[in-house]
């Protein structure tokens, strides 16, 4: 069974913010423990300042997933509804992520999906012709 755009995102993000999560743990245990023992409000310090700086890391990196996932749901959407410009509402919305997204939800094509018999891909019900075979 294929795996969407969405549900590939999901798993890569989830095997990144597990690693990272864990390399942020370790980072910030080791820098609370460059301190001396007795300075405890240091190391709390130390290890709370490890934590923010991965923080600010890994939003970012879930931005820039989040936007890849978005750009592939738009591409694969817009050629199983038959429009000819899927690369430019891509860069659309690329360039102005939700707005660009909302402009795109509005003004594509509407109707039901519903599954090609000749090549199993997703098309518009009210399309005389699949976009991805060219069969009825």
């Amino acid at each position: 069974m294929a795996v969407s755009g969405v549900a590939f995102a999901r798993q890569i993000l989830g095997t990144k913010l597990k690693v990272l999560s864990f390399l942020l743990c370790v980072s910030a245990r080791a820098l609370a423990q460059h301190r001396p023992s007795d300075d405890a409000a240091g190391c709390a310090a130390c290890g709370s300042c490890g934590l923010l700086g991965g923080l600010l890391i890994l939003i970012p990196i879930c931005i820039l997933v989040l936007n890849i996932a978005l750009l592939v749901w738009v591409a694969r959407d817009a050629k199983s509804r038959g429009m000819d410009s899927a690369v430019l509402w891509m860069v659309l919305v690329m360039l102005t992520s939700i707005i660009g997204l909302i402009i795109y939800i509005f003004s594509r094509p509407q109707g039901n999906l519903i599954q090609c018999q000749s090549c199993q891909n997703q098309r518009l019900q009210a399309s005389a012709k699949c976009p991805h075979c060219g069969n009825a």
